[in-house]
């Protein structure tokens, strides 16, 4: 009995990872938010939330997790934001330093300035933990919108990742 019990633990955590490493989530074309958030990591994240800034899918933009070294002035050239956007719309965010903590000073940033309506723009294999995250932190009613930056992640990142991902549901669960 504890066999066929373990093997049917072990079923359902092949079966999860499988559908979690098919069926990641997918960028998002059009639509308006109060807000865009980015939390830092792997590559075309910011570049994909200032083009929704640009286009009018937002009128402000929180950047959360930057390095504490980093300058407004070297964010700006680094991603050839011009002044006046930097000045009206690009929130840096320098408390944050993992997934959770993106969440966290995004929900703080988001309850300051009451916004109802948040576009989440992060990697396709990250979306899933960092939306749970985000909605455990936010006030209630926020909407998100899920807008995923296409990658090509490796087996071994998408292993981690969805680790990460029970982890990070088990921690909210138990409320730790």
């Amino acid at each position: 009995m504890i066999v066929r019990f373990i093997a049917l633990i072990l079923l359902c955590y092949m079966i999860g990872f499988g559908v979690f490493a098919i069926a990641l989530p997918q960028p998002v074309e059009g639509g308006r938010t109060n807000a865009i958030v980015v939390p830092t990591g792997s590559a075309g994240r910011i570049e994909r939330g200032l083009a929704a800034l640009e286009s009018g899918g937002a009128p402000a933009m929180l950047v959360t997790g930057v390095d504490r070294e980093v300058t407004r002035p070297e964010f700006a050239a680094q991603y050839s934001v011009p002044e006046k956007t930097m000045e009206c719309c690009v929130t840096l965010g320098f408390n944050a330093v993992d997934t959770r903590s993106n969440a966290a000073e995004t929900a703080a940033w988001v309850a300051r300035h009451r916004y109802r309506s948040i576009r989440l723009v992060t990697a396709d294999w990250h979306m899933r933990r960092a939306e749970g995250e985000l909605k455990a932190a936010l006030p209630s009613g926020v909407t998100i919108i899920r807008d995923a930056v296409h990658t090509t992640p490796s087996l071994r990142n998408l292993f981690l990742e969805y680790n990460k991902l029970i982890a990070s549901y088990l921690a909210r669960l138990i409320d730790i």
